[in-house]
């Protein structure tokens, strides 16, 4: 199964996959409210006021693995994000990235290895994958590497498919 064809929820419980973000960059990011990388949601926004007319999109995936600093409802995540951060990227459900029952886009995902040549699971909130327009996952980077860091725009401008 394609990363593409693995079955996601939005935020707000309706069905949705890679496919709709074919033909797109997409910096997809395991995010929490209440972590010391929360406000990478600021820069996360800039990226995607920044490149959105030019066929990229952040999309933010919930998880509560890390100290359970995601513990809200969905509501209570898009009314955070939004009255918080301004947040107008795509938010998914809350999943898990790792264990047992990690969710199959990570578990195709932590497949991918980091500049450093590392795979494996995701070590904490905000880690980032970058999704190609064709649907393949190319770059990954670690938690702490901020929306602004110069690796990171360059990754992302060259998959820019505008």
């Amino acid at each position: 199964m394609t990363l593409a064809q693995i079955p996601l929820q939005t935020l707000d419980g309706r069905p949705t996959s890679l496919a709709d973000y074919t033909g797109k960059a997409v910096l997809l990011v395991n995010v929490a409210s209440k972590c010391g990388l929360t406000p990478q949601y600021t820069g996360l926004e800039q990226l995607q006021k920044q490149y959105a007319d030019r066929g990229f999109t952040v999309l933010g995936v919930p998880c509560n693995q890390f100290g359970g600093q995601e513990p809200g409802s969905a509501e209570e995540i898009q009314e955070f994000c939004s009255t918080t951060y301004g947040v107008s990227f795509p938010l998914l459900a809350k999943i898990e990235v790792n264990g047992a029952d990690r969710h199959p886009l990570y578990q195709q995902l932590t497949e991918l290895a980091d500049a450093a040549g590392e795979a494996g699971d995701v070590q904490w909130n905000f880690e980032k994958f970058l999704i190609a327009p064709d649907g393949s996952a190319v770059a990954r980077f670690r938690p702490r590497t901020t929306p602004e860091d110069a690796d990171l725009l360059a990754a992302i401008e060259a998959q820019l498919p505008a």
